[in-house]
């Protein structure tokens, strides 16, 4: 374990040394890098000791000491009482024995997705990668593989930017619960240990300004562990959970992201924060919303993330699997809004994608194959879209699905061209996209260009139009019955 002050040192030096500095002024100017903006679809993957048990969701290690949660009774049926065993006694049944990071690629390549974020560090304090700063990580326990430093090797293989998360800064509460019955959390942890410092659960996780607030050793703990996945991965994307926003982390904030780009700029790279809740000051990351979106199109690129599981980020039995065709859906709204996608996958305990998932993720890929030309490169049109159904603003908001129908459309513009998706196939090929009417009352409302050709982008079938003062009217002989998106090519002269 590296010794703390030296180590503080050693980070500031290289957090004030530029070409930024711990400040937002500075911080504010670190950009969107090209690629990132480009992609619009990436993969996260949420697997850890949480999965063992593959039950209820990934909050298993907090739940398991909650009396009467079924997280608490599934333990005390399956194993006896939490002073007997714990979830640090999880670790070495958590073997990952068919984890096979080249398979995990190539489906993830075979997706369509263009970059890859696996959990470097959930709330638990297990980290999934090998590590100097404590002993409980996967290439020492469990597992016993540098689980993250393989899935980087294989993406750069596949030409796929690479970025790794953590979740660490709510470790500070989060298997707290234990200390309030007799269980194998009570007693003193040093730090590297996997309960330290297990605190009190806050009374509203979502306060931002918790009283008591975390120790400044456990603030400088974080500071370390975000920086040696820096050093580790030099990631393209570095993404943080919500609990960042905490007021009495925000110098270690400001020095962490300060480290990683100056980090990044010696390197010739350009990587890319992501945050949720207004952490971080405009332009020093990318906003993230969690399980939605925007209800219309943002000047600057945003992120949502969503799970293909509902209720889990992690794989558990008996679970329910949105469709590809629904992400499909949620995939083109969020990029005519200027969103990227990052879809998170749950692989088994054993580390396989299970069919559901992998299923979900080819469908996908076979969308993209025809219709990746409205998506990657592509920027927002000077409408999102049209129809009567879209997306209420705001994280948590994809529970249920929308009942997009024919008159839906969603646009964004590359190339030189313009693309229209109908949400919802129509069942007679026939549509009218009425912002193109060529006589509306103002120019957000038309298009009083000239309209060289319409091509169903996938290249199938045949298509008639007509531009008139009533909308852009096309009829085609592609009729499917998958329900999935279909994009019109519209080509200017």
């Amino acid at each position: 374990m590296p010794e703390l002050n030296e180590e503080i040192k050693r980070i500031r030096e290289i957090a004030e040394g530029g070409p930024f500095t711990p400040e937002w002024a500075s911080l504010s100017k670190a950009g969107v890098p090209v690629w990132f903006a480009e992609s619009r679809f990436g993969i996260f993957v949420h697997w850890g000791v949480f999965t063992s048990e593959e039950f209820n969701n990934e909050w298993y290690p907090r739940n398991m000491y909650i009396k009467d949660s079924p997280e608490w009774r599934h333990h005390i049926e399956k194993y006896g009482p939490h002073s007997e065993t714990g979830y640090k006694d999880y670790v070495e049944r958590f073997r990952g024995e068919k984890f096979d990071p080249d398979e995990w690629l190539d489906i993830f390549a075979r997706s369509g997705a263009r970059y890859l974020v696996p959990v470097g560090e959930h709330h638990d304090g297990f980290q999934m990668y090998a590590s100097r700063i404590s002993h409980w990580n996967a290439a020492e326990k469990g597992p016993c593989r540098d689980i993250d430093g393989e899935l980087q090797a294989c993406a750069s293989k596949k030409g796929m930017h690479f970025g790794i998360s953590s979740h660490r800064i709510e470790h500070w509460w989060f298997l707290g619960n234990g200390r309030a019955f007799d269980s194998d959390i009570k007693g003193e942890f040093e730090r590297g240990d996997l309960y330290w410092p297990s605190n009190p659960e806050p009374e509203n996780v979502m306060d931002f300004d918790v009283h008591p607030a975390p120790s400044e050793e456990f603030m400088q703990d974080w500071l370390i562990r975000t920086c040696e996945m820096v050093d580790r991965f030099a990631p393209e994307v570095l993404y943080f959970d919500w609990w960042i926003a905490q007021k009495a982390l925000k110098p270690y904030l400001k020095t962490a992201a300060a480290y990683y780009y100056n980090v990044m700029a010696s390197k010739g790279l350009k990587g890319v924060i992501i945050s949720k809740n207004d952490c971080f000051a405009p332009g020093a990351s990318i906003r993230d919303i969690e399980r939605g979106g925007l209800a219309g199109a943002a000047a600057y690129v945003w992120q949502s993330d969503t799970p293909i599981c509902h209720g889990s980020w992690g794989y558990v039995k008996n679970a329910s699997y949105k469709s590809a065709r629904d992400i499909v859906r949620e995939l083109i709204d969020i990029v005519s809004k200027n969103g990227n996608l990052l879809l998170n996958v749950g692989p088994k305990a054993d580390g396989q994608i299970c069919d559901e998932e992998k299923e979900v993720l080819l469908g996908i890929g076979k969308w993209l194959d025809a219709n990746g030309e409205m998506i990657y490169g592509t920027t927002p049109y000077k409408l999102f879209g049209e129809g009567s159904i879209n997306r209420e603003e705001g994280g948590f908001k994809d529970s249920e699905s929308l009942e997009y129908t024919s008159s839906d459309f969603r646009f964004t513009e590359g190339n030189g061209n313009i693309y229209a998706a109908a949400m919802r196939p129509s069942d007679d090929g026939r549509y009218l996209i009425r912002s193109f009417a060529k006589n509306g009352e103002d120019g957000t409302a038309s298009f009083k260009g000239l309209i060289e050709n319409v091509k169903v982008l996938s290249g199938e079938g045949s298509v008639k139009w007509d531009h008139s003062d009533e909308g852009l009217k096309i009829e085609t002989d592609v009729v499917t019955d998958d329900g999935m998106p279909v994009v019109f090519k519209i080509e200017l002269f």
